[in-house]
C-alpha cells in the first residue's frame, strides 16, 4: 500500500484518538486551549530558531563556506512550523522535536548520513578517456 495514503488516513485517526483521550481527561475547552497554545508558542519559537539559523547561515557565507546544515535546518524548521499549525497532539509533538535544536541535530544527522551512504553506493562507475581511432578513408558518403 502506498505510504502517502497510509499517512493521509493514519494521521487524522491518531489525532482524533488523542483528542478524545486527552479531552476526556482535561475537558473539551482545555483541550482546545492547549491546541491553540501549542500552535502559538510553537510558531513563535520556530520563528526565533529560524532567525538563529539564518544568522548562522550568513556567518557561514561570510567565511566563504556552503551553509549545508543551515539550509536543511531551515527547511526542517518550516516543516515543523507547518506541523505545529495543524491541530493535533501528535503533529505538535513531532513539530516540537524538529524545532528543538538538540533533537533536530540528532534527527538531521541520521537523515544526512543515510542519504550520503545511499549516494556513495550509487557511484559505482569507472572514469576514463577515449580516443576516436577511425580512419577518414572508411567514411563513404
Amino acid at each position: 500500500m502506498n505510504t502517502v495514503l497510509i499517512l493521509i488516513i493514519g494521521i487524522p485517526l491518531i489525532e482524533i484518538y488523542l483528542f478524545i483521550k486527552i479531552g476526556s481527561q482535561i475537558g473539551a475547552f482545555n483541550t482546545v486551549l492547549l491546541i491553540l497554545l501549542t500552535a502559538i508558542v510553537g510558531v513563535a519559537y520556530a520563528r526565533f530558531e529560524g532567525f538563529n539559523t539564518l544568522k548562522s547561515g550568513i556567518g557561514q557565507l561570510v567565511k566563504n563556506e556552503l551553509p549545508v546544515y543551515e539550509i536543511i535546518s531551515g527547511a526542517t524548521l518550516a516543516f515543523a512550523a507547518f506541523l505545529l499549525i495543524l491541530p493535533g497532539f501528535a503533529t505538535d509533538f513531532v513539530g516540537m522535536l524538529l524545532i528543538i535544536p538538540f533533537t533536530r541535530k540528532i534527527l538531521l544527522s541520521k537523515f544526512v548520513k543515510s542519504r550520503v551512504k545511499k549516494n556513495e553506493e550509487k557511484k559505482k562507475y569507472i572514469e576514463g578517456d577515449y580516443e576516436d581511432i577511425s580512419d577518414d578513408n572508411d567514411k563513404k558518403i
